[in-house]
């Protein structure tokens, strides 16, 4: 957000106002929060999936999610830190405490909140991304059948188009040849050089690939409705996730969030189909 500055006459006058903005920041700063290196929040991304998260050309992180993850972090008195790493890595990671909080866009499933703490915190729809003109005539699921189809390896996509496929086949389909890559930058390489003939992924990544000229989007808007969620860890994730929570609460309230989103074209979390009217922590650890 956008601040407004004064001139000030008084050098002092100056001084007094920063001294005055810093205790009052300073006093809305959550304490002694459960961090693996104090005074900073440790995120994990994987920064393959335009415009959500992205290496520019410059070597500068960009994206939804490194602006929100940066701006939690502001209002948490926290420094914030990235660690790009590849998706499969990143719940084991968190497990073992080499990072805080999840922020690569990762799905809410119920199965995912029964080992990790999940704030969910914007909707997802998906899309088939295809070749140049489409020459496939890819409208739906059933094109594919017979096709290498890429994804990214252990993410949702990956699974849901397994099963898609295996419904496919048992209504008597030809199976796809899926092939999951460590990315989705990877995918779209193997798509670009006909190695697979469509990509299984998010649709604003579909829609940013499709401006820049490099394919075509054969079917968007797919499966919607599911949550993106920050991750924090089962055990010992209770105070910051809900910090994170009440942080997001603050964004909506004060109009940051839908702005935020906004700019990226992403869907509000309000729009969720089990969205309670709050901002909410999912942890249904198994009894």
């Amino acid at each position: 957000m956008k601040r407004t500055k004064h001139l000030l006459k008084s050098g002092c006058a100056m001084l007094a106002l920063t001294f005055a903005v810093s205790a009052a920041e300073a006093q809305d700063c959550p304490a002694d929060l459960p961090t693996i290196t104090p005074g900073v929040l440790t995120m994990s991304i994987n920064a393959t999936i335009p415009p959500r998260q992205y290496i520019d050309t410059s070597g500068n992180l960009q994206g939804l999610h490194p602006d929100i993850g940066r701006e939690i972090a502001r209002r948490l008195c926290l420094e914030p830190e990235f660690m790009n790493v590849g998706f499969e890595v990143q719940i084991p990671g968190l497990a073992n405490q080499r990072w805080d909080m999840i922020n690569t866009g990762m799905y809410y499933n119920p199965d995912r909140a029964m080992i990790m703490r999940l704030v969910p915190y914007t909707v997802n729809a998906l899309a088939i991304v295809v070749q140049r003109e489409n020459p496939l005539g890819v409208t739906g699921y059933d094109e594919l059948a017979g096709q290498p189809v890429g994804t990214e390896i252990a993410g949702f996509a990956d699974a849901l188009i397994r099963d898609i496929n295996d419904e496919q086949v048992a209504a008597g389909f030809e199976s796809m040849q899926i092939q999951a890559f460590n990315t989705f930058a990877e995918a779209f390489a193997a798509l670009g050089a006909g190695q697979v003939r469509a990509v299984f992924g998010p649709d604003a990544t579909a829609a940013w690939y499709a401006e820049q000229g490099s394919f075509d989007v054969g079917a968007a808007g797919l499966n919607p409705g599911l949550p993106s969620a920050f991750g924090f860890d089962g055990a010992s994730g209770e105070v910051l996730s809900e910090a994170v929570a009440q942080v997001l609460r603050d964004m909506v309230a004060d109009g940051t969030y839908h702005e935020m989103l906004g700019s990226y074209g992403a869907t509000p979390i309000e729009l969720w189909d089990e969205y309670t009217g709050d901002i909410a922590v999912y942890y249904t650890p198994e009894s």
